[in-house]
């Protein structure tokens, strides 16, 4: 069962009722985060325990929001593999460097984690219908998780977001609009449709459970090493899996799975969209909307986002960095992932990647730490641009 407990606003603190489909903080329009009896949970979700349970993310049933199981989605999301670097981590001086293959989840991306939660959870609440803008995998989820619930659901895209990702979304039953311009230009489509029609928005950290089904990377992580790694490398554009991990190591010391001890966690931005990365360096809690965003790596192209503050909060709490690279960097990371390691990867898991390699020359990477690396999608929807 759920322990679900209540919904806390991640600014405020406003507390508000975990039975109401909600977007945002009703004070203050702030994320909103769940929050859980985790003492009453920690009876059954035991760390030593997990054998035997569903290789998805809903083996951590208690800590995620859906309380009646037959509304629980799945597709065959999470328990993605950890794979050791075989060259690549060598090549670099790390002896434990391993690559978190969120490529293999359904649609080919972690957003698949997200949509299970928050469609599911969303459904039982009544949502009868939904919108999203995305930069493309994000989409694709939603249509998945949308057909697999039986409920509509419209995708607005960048018009110059890969042909795959268009036909992905159709061909899973999903109304699609191109819109001229990026990321942000879709939101304020969404945010228009889910006001004037009985439609409920799924744009990132814009309702509560995405971040749900995300923080489960946190949990797989600390049951596939048998604890916590010293430095988890993340490529973020919205950041709700950095958001996710953060709050997801918490609840787990509360837990008693792992005590006080963090990853220290690194988010690594294009160098042609680095907000987080520029508000970070600065010393600043907010980030600065990017103008004229621009990189291949599409889940990178956010100009804002709207849980910056979380985002920049866990990385400093933890003593992690943020980093921004180039274009260049990104491709040769991407073919190095490929020809090195057999990992097709997205261009974001190219970044992820370039900015570790950064990280490593600067001397901030040491060589006996472990090490995770996210390659965050698959690279077959993303051909047509990297391939030339």
């Amino acid at each position: 069962m759920s322990f679900l407990a209540h919904l806390e606003c991640g600014r405020c603190g406003e507390i508000c009722d975990a039975e109401q489909l909600l977007n945002l903080c009703p004070r203050c329009h702030s994320p909103l985060l769940a929050r859980y009896d985790l003492a009453a949970a920690g009876r059954t979700l035991r760390r030593y325990a997990m054998a035997g349970r569903p290789a998805n993310l809903w083996r951590y049933a208690e800590i995620l929001p859906v309380r009646v199981p037959s509304f629980r989605l799945t597709l065959g999301e999470g328990w993605t593999p950890l794979l050791p670097s075989q060259r690549v981590g060598p090549a670099l001086g790390l002896h434990h460097l391993l690559i978190k293959e969120e490529g293999l989840n359904p649609t080919g991306s972690f957003k698949a984690r997200g949509m299970a939660v928050a469609v599911a959870r969303a459904c039982e609440l009544g949502a009868p219908a939904f919108v999203l803008p995305s930069a493309g995998n994000a989409g694709g989820a939603l249509a998945a998780y949308a057909s697999r619930a039986g409920r509509p659901a419209h995708i607005i895209l960048p018009a110059d977001t890969p042909a795959p990702f268009f036909q992905e979304c159709t061909a899973l039953g999903a109304q699609v609009t191109a819109i001229p311009g990026h990321i942000g230009d879709a939101g304020r489509m969404a945010r228009e449709e889910a006001a004037e029609n009985n439609v409920f928005l799924l744009s990132t950290l814009q309702e509560p459970y995405r971040v749900e089904g995300k923080k489960t990377m946190a949990l797989e992580l600390v049951e596939q090493l048998g604890g916590v790694p010293d430095v988890i490398v993340y490529p973020a554009g919205g950041g709700t899996g950095i958001v996710g991990m953060w709050k997801g190591f918490a609840e787990m010391e509360a837990l008693g799975w792992i005590g006080p001890e963090r990853p220290r966690m690194v988010v690594v931005q294009a160098a042609g969209c680095a907000p987080l990365v520029r508000a970070f360096h600065q010393g600043s809690e907010q980030a600065q909307p990017w103008e004229d965003p621009a990189t291949v790596a599409l889940g990178l192209r956010v100009p804002s986002a709207i849980a910056d503050f979380l985002i920049l909060r866990a990385v400093r709490e933890s003593q992690g960095t943020a980093v921004a690279v180039s274009e260049e960097a990104i491709r040769a990371a991407w073919e190095r992932l490929g020809r090195q390691e057999g990992i097709l990867a997205c261009p974001e898991g190219g970044a992820a990647l370039a900015g570790l390699e950064s990280l490593v020359h600067q001397g901030w990477v040491q060589p006996d730490e472990t090490v995770v690396l996210f390659n965050t999608g698959s690279g077959y929807k993303y051909m047509e641009t990297l391939v030339v």
